[in-house]
């Protein structure tokens, strides 16, 4: 039937009488064959020609658009113990909520009228800073009260010092004129003897001379003793002088020691009440962080910490929260002979799970299932595995994304080139060639104008 064998069956039988010989016994198959051969090569240059959008795929994650709104974990800032839950997982909390309450661990703030005590302690010393400010204001007054009676004392031991100066002067005036008086009456008790022994006076006058002359020499010698004593008194006054400044030098010394001492123990109150008041402001602020609260509005994921009494360390997350409020985006991952073909606002076919798609990455227009996004950040840095993260969010130009999406959810992505024809994109990929790398026209004119 089939002639592979040198003894043909055509030879011995007319196949043209049959149903079958009639059927396969075609004089134009070869032509037949020829059109299609040609037909189908028409086809496949027509379809070489085709435009073809280059592109980037990736695969990615949903997450969300702002960091705030990404799933979070809450911690304590301080180590304790679990008292009481208020929440279960799933519960919708609003910012402020008490999610769990804990109670303190360590010995040092187990006293529960700890912030009371502190501000008795506050109050005690505040009162001892008022004593110390009241003292140093009388040690003040004590100091300058010094000063004037130093000052007074001073100047009356000047004005005495004065008076014994001018006293000393009478007093060696007054000498003076005691020793011309005896040398008067010596001489004129001299002139009388010396008269008396020629015969011309009489004992009598003698006598009387001498006894003046003696007084004189009496006078003499007292003026004498009182210009001695005069000076004396000068060198008193001038003891006495140094002895005010040295008394009253020791006295306003030790009165300000005694204000200096005052002030510092009023400053080391002073500190011990900022002290204290940074401790009541610790304690206050400690005692709040005994109730673990929302930071915003969200859904309880998991209690990571869940029995009652279980001690945990200062950090140590407690509870997951997921934001009730979010801007859905997704993160993809490009390779880096990729990233420098990616630019910010550039747009992004998106391909989430769990919803269908029929995708044609060459032709977008007529992908079934996909959504519309843009770039809004690029990763400058690249992450363990070599890749660059790429952010994206949803497109104002195309529809809404689905309302059923969730973070975590995968995704796969696809970043729209330049459109070049078929058999260029066959050529590259044979090739193993990038895609072509070209600027969007906002950059290109940013980067004209660098040129002028």
């Amino acid at each position: 039937m089939l002639n592979i064998s040198n003894n043909k069956v055509s030879e011995f039988f007319d196949l043209s009488q049959y149903k079958s010989g009639q059927a396969t016994a075609h004089t134009n198959q070869h032509r037949l064959f020829r059109r299609v051969l040609l037909i189908s090569s028409l086809l496949v240059v027509i379809i070489l020609f085709l435009p073809w959008t280059q592109n980037v795929t990736s695969k990615g994650l949903v997450t969300t658009l702002k960091p705030n709104q990404r799933p979070q974990t809450l911690q304590s800032s301080i180590p304790g113990k679990i008292d009481a839950w208020y929440v279960q997982e799933g519960d919708l909390v609003k910012k402020g909520d008490t999610i769990l309450k804990i109670s303190e661990i360590k010995s040092d703030y187990f006293d529960d009228r700890l912030t009371e005590r502190t501000g008795d302690q506050i109050k005690a010393k505040s009162a001892s800073v008022d004593a110390y400010r009241s003292k140093v204001t009388a040690l003040g007054n004590q100091y300058k009260s010094l000063q004037q009676e130093q000052e007074l004392k001073l100047e009356q031991a000047k004005n005495k010092y004065m008076q014994s100066k001018l006293k000393v002067e009478s007093d060696s005036i007054d000498l003076e004129a005691a020793k011309i008086k005896a040398s008067i009456a010596k001489t004129q008790y001299e002139r009388t003897l010396s008269l008396q022994e020629q015969g011309l006076k009489a004992v009598k006058d003698v006598e009387d001379y001498r006894n003046k002359l003696q007084e004189a020499n009496a006078k003499l010698i007292s003026q004498e003793n009182k210009l001695l004593a005069s000076k004396n008194e000068v060198i008193n006054a001038q003891l006495n002088i140094s002895t005010i400044k040295a008394t009253y030098g020791d006295k306003l010394s030790k009165a300000q020691s005694d204000l200096f001492s005052a002030e510092s123990s009023a400053l080391d109150t002073e500190a011990q009440v900022s002290k204290l008041e940074n401790n009541l402001a610790n304690y206050e602020k400690r005692n709040s962080l005994l109730f673990i609260t929302a930071p915003q509005d969200g859904y309880i994921n998991k209690a990571i910490k869940s029995g009652i009494g279980e001690t945990f360390k200062e950090g140590e997350p407690l509870v997951s929260l997921m934001p009730a409020n979010y801007d859905l985006a997704v993160e993809m991952w490009v390779r880096p002979i990729d990233l420098p073909l990616l630019h910010k606002g550039e747009h992004v076919q998106v391909e989430f799970e769990g919803w269908p798609a029929i995708v044609f990455s060459g032709w977008p227009n007529v992908s079934y299932g996909t959504y519309g996004a843009q770039i809004v950040a690029i990763e400058n840095f690249s992450t363990k595995n070599g890749l660059y993260r790429v952010l994206i969010n949803r497109d104002p130009d195309y529809g809404p994304w689905p309302d059923a999406l969730r973070v975590g959810s995968g995704a796969k992505t696809i970043a729209l080139l330049e459109d070049v024809p078929i058999w260029f994109e066959i050529w590259r990929q044979i090739n193993s060639f990038p895609p072509n790398f070209y600027v969007p026209e906002n950059e290109e004119d940013g980067k004209k104008s660098e040129k002028k």
